[in-house]
């Protein structure tokens, strides 16, 4: 019976010690040395903004331009086909953990805006052209009609960013950890604007227009110590000084600023997270 009562304390605590080793590598999915690649879909919603157009004989400024996303309709196809990689609006990065709990992220938040085309809008400045200037009516040009002016960055707004995140882990079972983050951002904007202004052959390229900051924040859910699941949540600026309106070289461009949120939710994958930081 004594024997009996030893082997029942000895397999207790080695379930306790089991569980408590798995719960600490739990607790260390994202340690010194790990990197954690992700993959995910994006959400926006985009502030007011002024825009200013200038080039050959027109110097103006559209005042609280309205713009939204443009959220591509889900189907398989389209959104876990390789080759369909910018239909939708996406996410991916990667990050290396320096130190345990703490991750530097190079990524890109290929977003889409897109100009509201039914609003009319104030206009201050000049345009030489007659039949463009007759558009214009008590410093008001209705953009209705896409004649005036078409504008978005579709293929997207692309802000290619580097960040820094802090982790802490606030619950830790058996095979699944979550992980709370916090941390900012900044980046470069490459977007493809889709333009076309008073006239002038459709601009539609890929152009380093300006920069972009952020502030965010995360809930990670880690299963099984290498599949994450996370909800993401950004608040952001973007500056494009120099957005392409026109072919060929020309020196038209437009310049715009405003600010975003950003929700986003995807899929990640740690790996080395089996090797023991010193």
């Amino acid at each position: 019976m004594k024997n009996i009562f030893v082997l029942l304390l000895l397999i207790g605590f080695s379930s306790t010690s089991l569980k408590g080793q798995q719960q600490e590598e739990n607790s260390r999915v994202f340690k010194k040395g790990s990197f954690l690649v992700f993959w995910g879909w994006n959400n926006a919603k985009y502030s007011k903004s002024d825009i200013h157009f200038k080039g050959d004989g027109y110097d103006f400024q559209l005042d609280n331009v309205v713009a939204n996303d443009r959220q591509t309709k889900f189907d398989w196809g389209t959104y876990f086909n390789p080759g369909n990689i910018t239909i939708p609006q996406v996410n991916y990065r990667i990050t290396y953990f320096p130190k345990d709990n703490f991750g530097i992220t190079l990524g890109m938040d290929h977003m889409k805006y897109v100009m509201d085309q039914n609003q009319t809008v104030n206009l201050k400045g000049y345009i030489n052209d007659p039949k463009y200037a007759g558009m214009v009516n008590n410093g008001e040009v209705d953009l209705n009609s896409g004649e005036f002016l078409t504008f978005e960055h579709t293929d997207g707004l692309n802000y290619i960013n580097i960040g820094a995140q802090k982790y802490h882990n606030v619950l830790n079972k058996k095979h699944i950890a979550i992980f709370a983050s916090y941390g900012g951002g900044l980046g470069a904007l490459l977007p493809k604007s889709n333009v076309m202004l008073m006239g002038n052959e459709r601009s539609d390229r890929f152009h380093l227009a300006g920069f972009g900051l952020d502030a965010r924040a995360a809930l990670s859910v880690v299963i099984i110590k290498h599949i994450v699941l996370q909800a993401e949540g950004k608040l952001g600026y973007i500056n494009m000084p120099d957005i392409k309106t026109t072919l060929n070289n020309k020196p038209d461009k437009a310049s715009q600023d405003f600010v975003y949120a950003q929700f986003n939710f995807g899929i990640g994958y740690t790996f080395n997270t089996t090797k023991r930081s010193k």
